[in-house]
């Protein structure tokens, strides 16, 4: 099973509203916790069955990815061997 997540709120910030260029304006919040800062390129990225937008910044992509990376090749080696 998935590990569920333990504490809602603290991955919850806010709802926003797409202006009508597509833009959304990212919570203060999260861009304090994530150190989002003025002209900080980020990736979007299609998730959650294409249904959410995750942005990474740009300069933690190199390291997020590989964190990525790394718990999917262990979530498979895992389940792989529960599936045999």
């Amino acid at each position: 099973m998935i590990r569920q997540l333990k504490d809602f709120d603290s991955h919850f910030y806010d709802v926003v509203t797409v202006g009508e260029r597509g833009q959304v304006v990212v919570p203060s919040k999260a861009r304090k916790e994530l150190n989002f800062n003025p002209g900080d390129k980020l990736v979007a990225i299609k998730g959650a069955h294409g249904r959410a937008l995750v942005l990474i910044n740009m300069k933690d992509a190199k390291t997020t990815f590989d964190k990525m990376a790394k718990m999917f090749s262990e979530f498979a080696a895992k389940y792989s061997k529960e599936g045999q």
